[in-house]
């Protein structure tokens, strides 16, 4: 669990030091400045808010910047805060969205733009539920992995919105640092709140692929794959990092995934999703 507060606005203040890490927006600037204080971690998004954590993981405290939105602070806590501190806790936590199957759960990992809300989305606006878009949490227990819930809502850019979900979709408050629409579940988007046990992950491609393709991937790129998108937040933390990365290595030897690539056309996504479900039906349900 992690508590959370937030306290009065006011501007950033000059920390003293540089940062320690640097995650960049799209553009090359800093989007999250990692720095250490005097009881555990300052997470700066420049202009928008400061959030200190401490040294455990268990308390957040939100400092927004003046006029900066409520939606726009509960957006940055949920989507990147929160599965800092739940890493820092010592869950792993990937960037990825979910979607609840048949039997199981499947979990999209890839770089920023290549599909994994969208085809979240999909799924969910055709009956089969989203578990989370931004953050997968994963709990172990006897060599199974079991995909926990995060928050009920879901980030479309406008012509994924318009091409997936009817006008009666629910749309939530405007954050103030992306055009991207967040969506809430509703009966045209649904969402899972049960814990679903993972039946495989699927690492998106470039898009270049003519036609939808599956391939096995190694252990090793498996490894890579699950490191590449962790949320981890003290990267110097040598005892943190060689237990998450002891945790992911028997994650990449535990459960076998695949890379997927198809066509990043719209009329091309019905294809998709029944290559997904088809494929994923193969797979052996966890015990």
């Amino acid at each position: 669990m992690v508590a959370y507060q937030q306290t009065y606005p006011r501007e950033q203040l000059a920390t003293g030091s540089a940062p320690f890490h640097v995650w960049s927006d799209p553009g090359g600037g800093d989007w999250l400045q990692f720095y250490r204080i005097a009881r555990g971690f300052l997470l700066r998004f420049p202009d928008l808010a400061d959030f200190s954590l401490s040294a455990d993981g268990n308390k957040v405290v939100c400092v927004p910047v003046p006029e900066v939105s409520q939606p726009t602070l509960e957006h940055l806590y949920l989507n990147q805060v929160l599965p800092l501190a739940l890493g820092k806790q010592g869950s792993m936590v990937f960037h990825g969205s979910a979607v609840a199957m048949d039997d199981g759960a499947i979990i999209f990992l890839g770089m920023s733009g290549r599909g994994k809300s969208t085809l979240a989305a999909a799924f969910a606006s055709q009956g089969r539920p989203f578990l989370t878009d931004d953050a997968a949490v994963l709990d172990a227990s006897s060599g199974r992995y079991t995909v926990q819930p995060s928050h009920a809502s879901i980030r479309l850019w406008d012509d994924s919105r318009e091409r997936l979900l009817d006008s009666n979709a629910t749309l939530a408050p405007a954050v103030d640092y992306t055009s991207k629409a967040r969506l809430l579940a509703g009966p045209g988007l649904l969402h899972c709140g049960e814990p679903r046990n993972l039946l495989t992950a699927y690492v998106l491609g470039d898009g270049s692929a003519d036609d939808v393709t599956f391939r096995c991937l190694s252990e090793a790129e498996m490894l890579v794959e699950w490191t590449k998108h962790s949320f981890l937040l003290d990267i110097e933390d040598r005892a943190l990092i060689q237990q998450h990365f002891e945790r992911v290595v028997a994650l990449a030897n535990g459960v076998a995934c695949y890379g997927l690539d198809y066509p990043r056309r719209f009329d091309a996504l019905d294809k998709v999703l029944a290559a997904l479900a088809d494929h994923a039906a193969t797979l052996d349900t966890p015990q």
